[in-house]
């Protein structure tokens, strides 16, 4: 109430105290101003609204006649925030987390809120006994260093996971299912014994969709329980399960509500059929498949929803895949965001979908797919949202950066090469372009490398791949034919693709290779190639690619065209074509198991000569080693018998059967067991007296064993040589081994 006179009416609120905040701020909270009358209550609420604001630390308002004085101590400023005593949990990961920052506003509640939440960090990676406190060192001018002194403790493991309710299936074998681990001491490098609460809810899905996946549609996890020990030494895990009864797939039917799209032809991709267990992955998997197909067709606006009908008393599901027009959508733009450094243009090169175009979310989850193969973001979220207009959509994509660059010093061992270290520098994303550069090293007992590299994914920002390459090779191959050779020399690459499957690669290279150091015991026809001669060739590949993962195939095929003209200058003149394509087979549904795989390669080559040149040692194909195990490298096929010395041949095929398996023991081992039969053969097709060339078939067979280790990828394998002529060289064990960092 204002009152124009009177000892009752304040005519001034002086402020006292304040260093960096101005007076009129703290009058701006007062509910009191001058010419009101004093009121007691309103000057109370004023002291509560100003200590609300946090920014002080304490407050003293009194009445000195028709003054109010208000008398503040300002809260500090952080000068900088510091942990002490972390080490399994960097000071990135807890500055990212804590809510005080240097500048900020230091409140004795904002440091217990951030020790709560150092604290809850630390539970989540099952260490429940950290204790952390914050310590305050005051600072001149009001600032203080806050220090967060932790004692981590020890980690509280899982110490055993139990199952309830599983009549189906063990107790082992839905660990197997679920993310969580019991301890184990061969865990050291991973994660997955260590106590996380909202890793329980993902574990009771992936427990529901396992059993989905064996025809239990009933199935469900009606509980998820951690019980911690008494010493908070480790949890004890229950998971809860009503598995139901198990459905076999009855009647499938495809129905089409989609204007001129007859569904009929579209029964050939059906991956289910009747009789079969009910697979509810396999039902959701071809539903999107029959949307793709129908995209493919020329209908972009298409939603395939799959209806089941349970018939519990004949255990049977019936499938009806209903398809229907979706939503006319467009997309009105695509919004990219999180990317500091690689720019923008990088990121809408891999989309699948324009500005504009139809909205189809089988290129939506291409071009997130396509996002995460480059290799520099470590994680890539591409969302839809509702646009300006109902049939207009936003996409949205957030990228998470990663360090592109790559220095590497590593070493090895490796049947073919000896020991070997190797040095790299690699830089993947050049100033946010997407140009890959590197230059890499190798020493080994029997080979040595240089080798530059600069490729361009998107040529001229077209679909156009670009490269260059400029190398350095010296092998020993005394082992092999008692000569060493040399290369030097540069390449230049174009690569575009037709489709998401077909691509296509051009090359020229120019090399100078050079036959040396060749024994005097060595075949006369090693000892006539001695010298160098300079290549000038042309090659182009041409591949058809339909394997669900380029670094892990589990299902699909890949199929390579490549041819070698060799004429246009240089020494040597000669047309080389090579064929060879994979096919692998999930066994999953057999196994129950998706490390099961069986794959099936083969190629073939022939090369031949042109112009009246003859062909060079170096440019002929060999057999044995990698492409025929059970046989040492270039240890079938042509040979000088006096010498024993391998010539190589003109023509070549191979064909390798592999099974891929899992081995009894724990999945974090990352152990693969393997078995496999090659087969080939290799023919010079001109002989002569002392050159033995059967060009029969060898057979080798065996066992080996992959490991993904901490330190690289270790292969051993075990193989016998079946059919095999008296002049072969065998090889029994064969081991690779490498690593960097």
């Amino acid at each position: 109430m204002r009152n124009a006179g009177g000892e009752n009416t304040i005519q001034a609120i002086e402020v006292r105290g304040n260093q960096r905040i101005e007076a009129d701020t703290v009058r701006s909270y007062m509910l009191l101003l001058p010419g009101d009358s004093y009121d007691a209550e309103r000057l109370d609420r004023s002291l509560k609204t100003l200590f609300a604001t946090g920014l002080f630390r304490d407050i003293d308002i009194r009445r000195d006649g028709r003054r109010i004085i208000v008398t503040v101590a300002e809260n500090p400023i952080v000068n900088r925030v510091a942990f002490e005593g972390n080490r399994k949990i960097s000071d990135d990961v807890l500055s990212r987390e804590v809510q005080l920052r240097a500048r900020s506003v230091f409140t004795p509640q904002a440091a217990q809120a951030d020790r709560q939440r150092i604290l809850e960090i630390y539970a989540r990676r099952g260490r429940f006994a950290a204790v952390v406190e914050p310590k305050i060192i005051e600072r001149e001018q009001n600032r203080v260093d806050v220090v967060f002194e932790i004692q981590e403790g020890e980690s509280a493991l899982v110490a055993r996971i139990n199952f309830v309710g599983n009549q189906s299936y063990s107790d082992s074998r839905l660990r197997e299912v679920i993310a969580t681990k019991e301890q184990a001491w061969y865990r050291i490098f991973s994660s997955s014994d260590q106590f996380d609460p909202e890793r329980l809810a993902f574990d009771r899905e992936l427990l529901r969709r396992f059993y989905l996946r064996q025809g239990y549609a009933d199935a469900q996890v009606t509980g998820a329980t951690a019980e911690l020990a008494a010493d908070r030494s480790g949890f004890f895990l229950t998971y809860v399960i009503d598995e139901g009864v198990r459905y076999r797939v009855g009647e499938i039917e495809l129905v089409s509500n989609l204007r001129g799209f007859d569904a009929a032809p579209m029964r050939r991709y059906l991956e289910l059929a009747p009789g079969d267990w009910y697979d509810g992955d396999l039902v959701e998997r071809t539903a999107q498949r029959l949307q793709d197909e129908a995209n493919l067709r020329g209908f972009p606006f298409v939603d395939v929803q799959p209806r089941v009908q349970r018939d519990r008393e004949a255990r049977v599901v019936n499938l009806t895949f209903e398809i229907n027009e979706a939503p006319r959508v467009f997309v009105e733009r695509i919004e990219i965001t999180g990317n500091t450094r690689t720019q923008d243009r990088v990121i809408r090169r891999e989309f699948r979908l324009a500005e504009g175009d139809a909205f189809n979310a089988a290129a939506l989850r291409r071009s997130r797919d396509r996002l995460r193969s480059i290799g520099f973001f470590s994680d890539v979220q591409v969302a839809s949202s509702p646009g300006s207009a109902p049939d207009r959509a936003v996409i949205n994509t957030r990228v998470v950066e990663r360090a592109t660059g790559e220095v590497t010093i590593g070493g090895g061992f490796s049947t073919d090469a000896g020991f070997l270290a190797d040095v790299g520098l690699r830089e993947r994303n050049i100033l946010g372009t997407g140009i890959d550069a590197r230059i890499n090293g190798t020493l080994a007992q029997r080979r040595s490398q240089l080798d530059l590299s600069v490729t361009d994914p998107y040529f001229l920002d077209r679909n156009l791949a670009a490269g260059a390459d400029v190398f350095y090779v010296q092998r020993n191959l005394q082992r092999i034919a008692q000569y060493s050779e040399r290369r030097a020399g540069f390449a230049v690459r174009i690569g575009y693709a037709f489709n998401e499957r077909v691509r296509q690669s051009w090359s020229y290279t120019l090399v100078d290779r050079n036959v040396f150091d060749i024994a005097s015991t060595a075949s006369r026809f090693i000892r006539e190639q001695a010298g160098s001669t300079l290549l000038s060739q042309v090659s182009q590949t041409l591949t058809y690619d339909v394997r669900d993962s380029a670094l892990d195939p589990r299902r699909g095929f890949v199929v390579r065209l490549g041819t070698d003209f060799a004429g246009l200058g240089g020494d040597v003149a000669y047309l080389r074509g090579r064929l060879d394509g994979s096919y692998f087979i999930p066994l999953e549904s057999v196994f129950d198991d998706p490390d099961w795989v069986l794959s099936l390669s083969a190629s073939v080559g022939y090369l031949q000569e042109i112009f009246g040149k003859q062909d060079r040692i170096v440019d002929r194909f060999f057999l044995g080693g990698e492409n025929l195990r059970g046989f040492r490298i270039a240890g079938a096929g042509p040979r000088d018998v006096a010498t024993g010395d391998a010539l190589g041949g003109r023509f070549i095929w191979t064909q390798s059967t592999e099974l891929r398996y899992p081995l009894p023991l724990p999945a974090e081992l990352g152990l693969i067991g393997r078995a496999f039969v090659d087969v080939g053969a290799l023919s010079q097709s001109s002989s002569g007296a002392t050159v033995a060339d059967t060009a029969t078939a060898r057979v080798g067979a065996g066992v080996g064993v992959s490991w993904r280790s901490p330190f690289g990828l270790i292969n051993l394998d075990v193989a016998k040589a079946v059919v095999k002529e008296s002049f072969d060289e065998t090889q029994v064990f064969r081991f690779g081994f490498g690593t960097r960092f």
